[in-house]
């Protein structure tokens, strides 16, 4: 089992000024920083690198190459237009709550930036008569194998993890407006292709209905003809539910009036850097991790305190030798605390396998989308040629009206489809800035 064991050598006879003094004067040195060992006492050893990754300083700011990056991050959207406008809305109604862990998390890391200063507090002991002595306790760690410089550490990577939440959020809420802003933008697009094939339609129904009475088409043609009106109309009824349900999700999400934004904006095209949220969420998790492993094996070994007592006696000082934890596991125990490193790195590799592997595929899907769009705008043309051309010999003659109809409603539908594809596209290269997290500028952060 393991066993905790604590000495500590009593000195009586100080003066109270010299003895705390002294305390002082050792976490003054310590504050300093002696050469070759860290502040939270002598021995520290040096740090893995991925401690020294993120740092504090004396007033608690976290110095991270990681928060620099996230706030050198710029967004893709242009400025001043639709896109940039839903961003601002959305991120300006946001709740707030990963601003607030960060700020949390950064008053976490300010605390333990002091804690290798002294620990002041009252003391209370019951004599052997029976009677509570009462008294001020100062207590300054001499060597604690680099505990206390973990927990800095700890600290401030659960910043750097914070502000990576604060990006991905941020990301993902700007990316669920401009969605639903997409959603509106194409069912209002294809409702006006849905409305002039309505209105062609009608007016073939109308035509039609003539013929009927005039006894040169028969009312299998007309019911034919009605029922590609009724189908057109459906779409249509669909697309102006699909606009106001996707604005009003968008209103949901915002506290301006957006129903007047319109179009659709070029984005830049993807670039390899910077590195997807994902990984460098990994990158910050990993750090918290490792140093949460410092501190348990820094828990495994023996910790020297000096501490002094202020009472109605005089002072009471001492030194105190805290020991560490051992066992029949401890080996193995130390040896599992030792791989963290390297497990770190493994599930870092992957993580930015699976992004990169999730970039790969929206930007392949992105090409064929493109492809189809170019392709589709072929087609549409010729099919609009072959349109005309069939009109006109509906004119003359050579083509029934229900020939036309059909050769009308497949350009329609194939408008109506090629409207969808800029929209597809648009929002697999948003997919594509999420992964990144370059809808949302780090300096707002």
């Amino acid at each position: 089992m393991p066993h905790q064991s604590t000495a500590r050598i009593r000195v009586k006879g100080i003066r109270p000024a010299l003895m705390l003094g002294m305390c002082f004067l050792l976490s003054a040195c310590l504050g300093e920083g002696i050469p070759g060992v860290a502040k939270m006492g002598f021995g520290a050893g040096d740090a893995p690198a991925d401690l020294r990754a993120a740092s504090l300083s004396a007033q608690g700011d976290v110095r991270s190459a990681l928060i620099d990056d996230l706030q050198a991050r710029r967004s893709v959207l242009p400025p001043g237009g639709a896109f940039s406008a839903v961003a601002d809305a959305v991120i300006e109604a946001g709740a707030g709550v990963a601003a607030a862990e960060l700020r949390i998390a950064r008053l976490r890391a300010e605390a333990k930036a002091k804690n290798w200063l002294p620990q002041i507090g009252p003391s209370a002991n019951l004599t052997s008569l029976g009677t509570l002595a009462a008294s001020l306790l100062v207590e300054q760690t001499l060597f604690d194998n680099g505990r206390r410089k973990a927990e800095r550490a700890y600290a401030a990577a659960d910043v750097e993890v914070a502000a990576v939440v604060w990006a991905s959020e941020g990301n993902k809420r700007v990316y669920d407006g401009l969605r639903h802003y997409l959603a509106a933008e194409r069912a209002r697009d294809q409702s006006n292709v849905s409305e002039r094939a309505v209105t062609r339609l009608a007016e073939f129904e109308r035509i039609m209905a003539l013929r009927v009475d005039g006894g040169i088409s028969d009312r299998s043609e007309q019911r034919v003809l009605s029922q590609k009106l009724a189908e057109m109309q459906a779409n249509l009824s669909a697309d102006r539910q699909a606009e106001l349900t996707a604005m009003s999700e968008l209103g949901a999400m915002t506290t301006r009036d957006l129903s007047l934004l319109r179009g659709l904006q070029n984005l830049p095209a993807d670039q390899p850097h910077p590195e997807p949220l994902a990984v460098t969420r990994s990158r910050g998790e990993g750090a918290r991790m490792i140093a949460e492993a410092a501190m348990a094996k820094a828990d495994m070994l023996p910790s020297l305190t000096a501490s002094a007592a202020l009472g109605k006696g005089g002072v009471d000082g001492g030194i105190g030798l805290n020991g560490g934890t051992f066992g029949f596991g401890s080996s193995a125990t130390r040896e599992a605390l030792d791989a963290t490193a390297d497990l770190v790195d493994r599930r870092t590799a992957q993580v930015a396998e699976d992004a990169n592997r999730r970039i790969i595929a929206l930007q392949r899907e992105m090409q064929s989308v493109l492809s189809r769009e170019a392709e589709g705008a072929e087609v549409l043309r010729q099919t609009g040629s072959n349109l005309s051309m069939f009109t006109e010999q509906y004119k003359v003659g050579r083509r029934s009206l229900l020939e036309l109809v059909q050769q009308y409603e497949s350009f329609a539908r194939a408008e109506r489809d090629q409207v969808a594809l800029k929209y597809i596209a648009t929002d697999l290269r948003l997919q594509i800035a999420l992964e990144r997290g370059v809808l949302v500028d780090g300096a707002r952060m």
